[in-house]
């Protein structure tokens, strides 16, 4: 038997000291009685009752005891579902504030606080043992001379990934080591980071999360890992540590090596819902502790749950528990862990207000985030969408927030598709989104941009297939998204068609030049470089296996060579970085006839007109003034060029006559999507009143020359 001692009410969770370690959970107010379980290697389990509780924290310290302990607690109180009470003495659960877990969950009724045969009837099978547990994590770690990169939003290129499937058939990658946090920081994954140009890594959920059962018996797994149980703890099976609760230092030990590599870490975080489900769910944890304090209930129906997130349940930020768990998880992953910033998944749900169905755009939540001297000062991405009522919020959420601009994919997918009527918002995506963003006072860092990313088909696949070919998951290839806004060059899949292969190719370095080109927050899908391909498969969730992992034996070295490339050419000039938005109007400087800062022209050189955006218009032209721009200390010349940008849509060739007088008089073609980026030393020149042609289905950039290169 351990000694033990009252304790302190926090911070919450399993905290060591010089003397042992002090647990804290919170719980309902109708609680009755609380048990801390120490469990040991052997699963036996010593009951600790828990006397002392401060409001609904229940504390207790228990001496000699350190890392790598493992625990959870046993809950006492009334079991009443219809009031939206579960609470189960006989189920072990997990703490919301655990650092760390092990094990795992064989499922059974043993799980679930209700008898399958008799809903309304409390089970009393015992979890113990089939169940994961908290470990107690001595924090320690060092950290040496870690900074975070801190690079401005406008300067960060995003690169969407996850843990596993970037290593795991990495084949310079230790065996021991794929799929794990030390495979992600292998100096053979960084220097394809690095070389690549990116900045910024966003690891998809890596909070400790469960396979659910339904999955488990079809033979598949949650890969994707969006079904959350611990939001303080790195998922267990990332790491290649052998020893328990190792992975909060092999993670931590990643982040370093990501920062010293110059790369930002940013975490898909997964707080709208739980692992627990609706109703017919399992009693885990949260569930059991405060159900009503975690989650919405219907009102009036508290057995059921307001369900925002298409998954059973939706976490209740107007709840001061609710909202307590999520500030301390994220100042724990900024502080403890040096991340460098978030992208909310469904961050629609974390704006849901008790007893109403619409979305609240002035939550509580954002508010207390904003005012945050932690959180305030890190990147806040935000998936700006649910499945509930007036979900879709693009463009709504607050000043200091980033969002995934789901216009931006569907308009520069729709465009690149040749679908008409596309033109003028084309050109809205193509230069920050000001229609959604501006008018709170954002710059185009508000905008994240992407075509691709791990919901959805893979690049390589949005140019293959018309059709998902999702049967492998056990659904009746009824999951996913059922449309496809790109072309596939008119061949369905795989194809030996030298043609076909050509035409895909160029569709997709369309797609990826645009990306670059764009003003805002590039995001690449990882893989996208490469031509990673799940075989028409557009909702890998479930597909943990070669399907959803990146084939490194497969790369397109020449795709890869051309994505280096356009993100070479985002990084080295500001004009595609701007920090403000276009304003059509000439800088104030003394020079004669100054021009704007973006021009759109026609291809006879002239002007556009309102008349010039109609919706057969399936190419498009534009100017890119960059020596007005703003400078930074440090900033060469050179990272100030003007440049012309054609993109042609259309299935044949459009002639264009280079501008002037007053734009620049002579240019070097830097990118032409019909072939390849020029190497260095050899890129054509064009002139002032010449006529190039722009090929199908192709983009072209033009850089100016300037002076001393012509003399």
């Amino acid at each position: 038997m351990h000694t033990v001692d009252i304790g302190q009410p926090y911070p919450l969770g399993a905290t060591v000291d010089e003397a042992g370690t002090n647990f804290a959970v919170a719980v309902g107010r109708e609680v009755e009685a609380v048990e801390l379980c120490l469990i040991a290697e052997d699963g036996s389990e010593e009951r600790i009752p828990v006397t002392e509780r401060h409001d609904t924290t229940w504390h207790v310290h228990v001496a000699g005891i350190g890392g790598g302990q493992r625990y959870g607690w046993r809950v006492h109180g009334p079991w009443d579902p219809a009031r939206g009470l579960w609470h189960n003495p006989h189920k072990l659960l997990a703490d919301p504030y655990a650092r760390a877990f092990t094990g795992d969950y064989a499922w059974g009724q043993q799980h679930f606080s209700y008898a399958f045969d008799e809903p309304d009837r409390m089970d009393t099978a015992d979890s113990l043992g089939t169940s994961m547990v908290g470990v107690v994590v001595d924090d320690d770690f060092d950290w040496g001379d870690d900074a975070p990169p801190q690079r401005l939003l406008t300067d960060t290129v995003v690169y969407e990934t996850h843990v596993k499937g970037l290593t795991a058939l990495h084949p310079d990658v230790p065996e021991e080591l794929r799929g794990t946090y030390a495979g992600v920081a292998h100096p053979s994954v960084l220097e394809h980071l690095t070389s690549l140009g990116v900045t910024a890594v966003e690891l998809m959920p890596v909070h400790q999360f469960v396979n659910d059962s339904i999955l488990q018996e079809k033979g598949l797994s949650n890969y994707w890992g969006y079904n959350s149980l611990g939001y303080l703890a790195p998922h267990a099976a990332y790491s290649s540590a052998d020893t328990v609760g190792g992975q909060v230092h092999e993670f931590k030990q990643m982040v370093k090596d990501l920062h010293a590599a110059g790369l930002e870490v940013i975490l898909d975080v997964v707080y709208n819902h739980t692992a627990e489900g609706n109703d017919k769910g399992p009693l885990l944890s949260f569930r059991g502790f405060d159900n009503a304090g975690y989650y919405h209930l219907v009102d009036g129906d508290e057995r059921h749950y307001m369900d925002y997130t298409g998954t059973g349940n939706s976490v209740d930020l107007s709840s001061p528990k609710a909202l307590q768990l999520v500030m301390d998880s994220l100042r724990y992953w900024v502080t403890e862990m040096h991340v460098d910033g978030f992208r909310f998944d469904l961050a629609t749900t974390l704006t849901r207000v008790e007893g109403e169905q619409g979305p609240d755009m002035f939550s509580g939540f954002f508010d207390v985030v904003r005012q945050d001297p932690v959180l305030r000062t890190v990147k806040l991405i935000a998936e700006p969408w649910d499945v509930g009522w007036g979900g879709y919020q693009v463009g709504n959420f607050p000043g200091i927030w980033s969002e995934w601009n789901g216009m931006y994919r569907d308009t520069v997918r729709d465009f690149w598709r040749g679908e008409p009527g596309t033109l003028g918002e084309f050109a809205t995506r193509l230069t920050g989104s000001a229609d959604l963003y501006e008018g709170d006072g954002r710059n185009p860092g508000a905008s994240v941009n992407f075509v691709t990313a791990h919901d959805g088909f893979t690049l390589r696949d949005l140019v293959s297939y018309n059709e998902k070919h999702n049967h492998a998951n056990g659904e009746d290839n009824n999951d996913g998204d059922s449309h496809n806004r790109s072309w596939n060059c008119g061949v369905e899949g795989e194809t030996d068609d030298p043609e076909v292969l050509t035409l895909r190719a160029r569709q997709q370095r369309n797609f990826l030049t645009t990306l670059m080109v764009s003003e805002g927050v590039p995001m690449l899908s990882h893989g996208d470089e490469l031509g990673r391909t799940q075989k028409g498969n557009n909702n890998v969730y479930c597909q943990d296996n070669e399907l959803s992992w990146i084939d490194w034996s497969t790369r397109d070295d020449a795709l890869i060579a051309f994505t280096r490339d356009v993100i070479a050419l985002r990084r080295d000039h500001a004009v595609f970085r701007r920090r403000q938005h276009f304003d059509g109007r000439p800088a104030e400087r003394d020079v004669e006839a100054p021009l704007p800062d973006i021009v759109w022209l026609e291809p006879d050189a002239t002007a556009k007109t309102e008349a010039d955006w109609g919706a057969e218009a399936r190419s498009i032209a534009f100017y890119l003034n960059g020596h007005d721009l703003q400078r930074r200390e440090g900033e060469p010349d050179e990272a100030f060029r003007d440049f012309y940008v054609l993109m042609n849509a259309w299935w044949e060739p459009v002639p264009y006559t280079l501008p002037g007088p007053l734009f620049p008089g002579e240019w070097e073609i830097v990118v032409d999507t019909s072939s390849h980026v020029a190497p260095a030393g050899t890129r054509p020149h064009v002139v002032a009143g010449e006529v190039i042609e722009v090929p199908g289905r192709s983009t072209m950039i033009l850089r100016e020359v300037v002076r001393q290169e012509q003399g």
